[in-house]
């Protein structure tokens, strides 16, 4: 069953814009779809890019709770779905001392012993929720099984309770930076959408509103030098967000205009390798920008 949070695409922009998140017509419309349909939205792209924001964004344009599964190297079933606790158990156990186990286990497989972790947590949840699985293809291949039942039926088995079914989806938005690839399986039960570096003029309006005592040739000037910066051979990009970063940096420092001093002195800002920023150095070439 669909959340219903947004009556038009042009609905999502204008709320996701309302919480500083600029959406493109292609992220609005993948928003609203998702929303519609009831789908989970994979979102793929580059660090940096504004995907785990854009879930931040959806929860805080309505108003929804936000649940959120970090996903690392090592996440397994007790981090991500849910686990009993066995402290507490063993306390219930031992205080129930000549009871048979059939009577003791019946007991400690209930409710007050389970550990519900973010994904058994939004499944449950009967406020509008937002689960967020951020960073998906760090998680070892085993997890995306959890996440298949979770994503295709929106429900999640225990084997002492039995399956518990969402009574009302959460909007879910898994994030993969591609460092591997994620399953077919996986794919198919989710809209998918792909972030990369805005346009030009996006990040002009993505600038001039997360940085709003910048003037705004010095911020054409920004986008642009980073704009030449993502067309060399780097090892690492600079990202949206290290766009603002250095347009913020430069109006700390009260720069009027971008010289081959306030670049140089600013550029660990921007790139973070130094074989980067030596390339950057040696071509970057202002008067071409």
């Amino acid at each position: 069953m669909a959340n219903g949070f947004f009556g038009s695409v042009d609905e999502v922009a204008e709320r996701l814009a309302a919480t500083g998140y600029l959406a493109s017509p292609a992220i609005a419309t993948t928003v609203f779809l998702a929303d519609r349909l009831g789908k989970p939205l994979l979102v793929e792209g580059p660090a940096g890019v504004g995907k785990t924001q854009l879930a931040k964004a959806v929860t805080e344009a309505t108003g929804a709770r936000l649940v959120r599964l970090q996903c690392y190297e090592g996440v397994d079933e007790a981090r991500a779905l849910y686990e009993w606790n066995h402290a507490k158990q063993l306390l219930r156990i031992t205080a129930g001392r000549g009871e048979s186990w059939d009577e003791a286990r019946t007991d400690i497989f209930t409710e007050e012993f389970l550990l519900p972790r973010p994904l058994l947590t939004a499944i449950r949840s009967e406020e509008p929720t937002v689960l967020l699985v951020d960073e998906t293809d760090k998680a070892d291949v085993e997890v995306e099984g959890l996440l298949l039942e979770v994503l295709g039926d929106f429900q999640v088995t225990v084997p002492e309770l039995g399956t518990i079914t969402a009574a009302r989806r959460p909007f879910t938005v898994l994030t993969s930076n591609a460092s591997r690839e994620l399953s077919e399986a996986l794919r198919r039960r989710c809209l998918f959408l792909h972030i990369g570096f805005p346009e030009e003029e996006l990040e002009r309006r993505i600038v001039a509103l997360k940085v709003p005592g910048l003037d705004a040739a010095l911020a054409a000037s920004v986008v642009r030098v980073v704009g030449a910066l993502r067309a060399m051979d780097l090892r690492k990009v600079p990202s949206v967000a290290e766009t603002v970063d250095w347009a913020r940096t430069l109006l700390a420092l009260g720069a009027e205009r971008l010289d081959e001093r306030v670049v140089r002195e600013t550029l660990g800002v921007l790139l973070k390798h130094q074989d980067d920023i030596a390339r950057a150095s040696a071509k970057l070439d202002l008067d071409a920008v």
